[in-house]
């Protein structure tokens, strides 16, 4: 892949990764106005399900057949429930330990879920072997963890 196109994707991520603290927080609000966190998660869901739609339509493109979706693994097609899980998550925690305790936490997790995907390519990754530096990292990754929340 060449080099501009990885530049473009990662700024995308970037951008991606930035809106995760604002998304906990406009979301622990929105549950704190209509008085439950599922309720909220649920208002989240059907937002963002309404957006996709839009533009799903304006993209359309065909759909896969029957027999193309019948063929996707189990696993590919529980996103929705760990998306979910996640805004739930991100909807009861954020608010106590604070955007930045919590996004560091939230990093933490998923690198350490990242690294076992990594090392034994689930989920469609490539293989890449966990390491010592891999391992330094993670653990660096906890001490910043720790000291956000304490300081």
């Amino acid at each position: 892949m060449r080099r501009v196109a990885i530049v473009g994707y990662l700024a995308f991520a970037f951008v991606a990764g930035a809106f995760l603290p604002l998304q906990a927080g406009v979301n622990a609000e929105l549950s704190r106005w209509v008085g439950s966190p599922i309720r909220a998660s649920f208002v989240s869901f059907a937002v963002g399900t309404l957006a996709l739609a839009l533009v799903t339509l304006a993209a359309f493109r065909g759909w896969p057949t029957p027999a193309k979706l019948a063929d996707v693994p189990w696993w590919a097609w529980v996103g929705g429930l760990l998306g979910a899980f996640y805004v739930f998550g991100s909807i009861v925690t954020s608010p106590r330990l604070g955007a930045v305790a919590f996004v560091a936490i939230i990093v933490a997790g998923q690198s350490v879920a990242s690294l076992i995907l990594d090392h034994f390519g689930w989920v469609g990754f490539d293989e890449h072997p966990i390491s010592a530096g891999r391992i330094v990292g993670l653990l660096l990754l906890g001490v910043g963890v720790a000291l956000v929340r304490i300081y």
